[in-house]
Formats: structure tokens, C-alpha cells, sequence
């Protein structure tokens, strides 16, 4: 039986700042396709594995594969023309910049200018605020409409994968609950997900699989429902 490649591969992950270690041999695949979360406590390394991902954080050690090519050594602009875009933490919108003028930034490697706006048309059908406040500067949405414009900007990147890095932050529990609705409709779309979410309840009902980090080690995997029913994991993240 011919073996399938992960769609995303980390292989004994290295990484940190300067001379700081933050991730000790982290090793994840994503399949195409699928919703898979990194649950951990703060500081346990998820936002450094996402950014080592996407290019922002150099690998010390180790591999990231993606559709089979190491990209650990090349630039976050050429990971991004690859298929692989991030909405980060913090969301990072551009304040003094229109929504519109946000959105087309996410498009920078992209080349057909039709492709971009039928993209930007199925991110208005997402999320319908953001082509109501297209002409607004980004800096005076509420936060959870620059979250909306973080996800927004990714997508226009064409991903193949995107990376979600604390979606719902800060976010008021029904607003959560739309976003996490619209990251299933992206998925169904055909983008394969990677989600890095405190709130581990919503993202293992959302997510296929499940990797759980602490301090820089992956400590346990297996499918979400399993994840989610374990009382290990439900007392240390699930609050019960």
C-alpha cells in the first residue's frame, strides 16, 4: 500500500529566540484537508511552532515539510507563494489603512487580478461586515471585526493552508462561536486548517485531530472527540 505524504510535515522541530530554546523536538503532520489543533498552556511554544511554519521564526533543528518540500529555510514571502498563510495572534491589522486596503495587502503574491476579487467577494460573503466597512480605516473596527479582517487577509493569499494563531481572543462567547462556524466553512471550501486556540473546548469540536504542547514537547495526539473526552486534558484545559 502506497503511503500518503502529510500535507504538512514537522519532523523533531528546533526553534526559539536568540539564544532563548522554546520548542525541544516538536514533531505534528496535518493531512490535507483536515482541522487540526495544538492545544497548550501560555508559553508551552504553540505561537512559535506557527511562526516557524509560516517563516517568522528560523528553525534550529529539524524539518517542515510542506507537499513534500523543506521550507524551514525559506523566507516567509516564498512559504506564503507556496499556499501556506497565517492570521496571527493579536490580529496585526494595519490601523491607518482601510479594510479594503488590509485585505488587498494579503493578496501581495498573488498576480490575477480577477482571482483576487472573486476572492474578496467570497470573503464579503463570509463575512459580511468587512464589505460593509470596506472604505473604514482598520484601526476603528471593534476587535472582533479586525479578527474577521485578520482571517480575511490570510484567505486573499490563496492558502492551501492556513495557520490561525488565537482566533477567538478576546472575542465575546457568540462572536466565538460565529467565528469558529466561518473557519469550518473555509475548510470546506478546501482549506486545510492548523489552529492554535486557548479556548480548547471550540477548537476540538471544531478541529479533526489534536496535538497538545507543553513547555516546547508534544505530549499527546489523537483524534479531537477523543481528545475532548479525556479527563486528563479535560482537567487541565477543558475547566472541568
Amino acid at each position: 500500500m502506497r503511503m500518503v505524504q502529510p500535507f504538512l510535515e514537522i519532523a523533531d522541530l528546533h526553534a526559539g529566540y536568540g539564544r532563548v530554546r522554546v520548542l525541544h523536538g516538536v514533531s505534528l503532520n496535518v493531512r490535507e484537508g483536515e482541522i487540526v489543533s495544538i492545544l497548550g498552556a501560555n508559553g508551552a511554544g504553540k505561537t512559535t511552532t506557527m511562526q516557524a511554519v509560516s517563516g517568522l521564526v528560523r528553525a534550529t533543528g529539524g524539518a517542515i515539510r510542506f507537499r513534500g518540500e523543506d521550507i524551514h529555510s525559506l523566507p516567509s514571502h516564498e512559504i506564503v507563494q507556496r499556499g501556506v498563510t497565517q492570521s496571527p495572534e493579536g490580529r496585526h491589522v494595519f490601523g491607518v489603512l482601510t479594510v479594503l486596503e488590509n485585505l488587498y495587502l494579503g493578496a501581495f503574491t498573488v498576480h490575477d487580478h480577477d482571482l483576487s476579487a472573486r476572492t474578496l467577494e467570497w470573503i464579503y460573503q463570509l463575512f459580511p461586515r468587512l464589505g460593509e466597512r470596506r472604505e473604514q480605516l482598520a484601526g476603528t473596527l471593534s476587535g472582533g471585526e479586525q479578527q474577521m479582517l485578520a482571517i480575511g487577509r490570510a484567505l486573499m493569499g490563496q492558502p492551501q493552508l492556513l495557520l490561525l494563531d488565537e482566533p477567538s481572543l478576546g472575542l465575546a462567547p457568540l462572536l466565538v462561536k460565529s467565528i469558529f462556524e466561518t473557519v469550518r466553512m473555509i475548510n470546506e471550501r478546501g482549506v486545510t486548517v492548523l489552529i492554535v486556540e486557548q479556548n480548547a473546548r471550540a477548537a476540538l469540536k471544531l478541529a479533526d485531530r489534536g496535538y497538545v504542547l507543553e513547555l516546547g514537547r508534544i505530549v499527546m495526539e489523537d483524534r479531537a472527540d477523543k481528545l475532548l473526552a479525556d479527563p486528563s486534558i479535560q482537567e487541565a484545559y477543558l475547566g472541568a
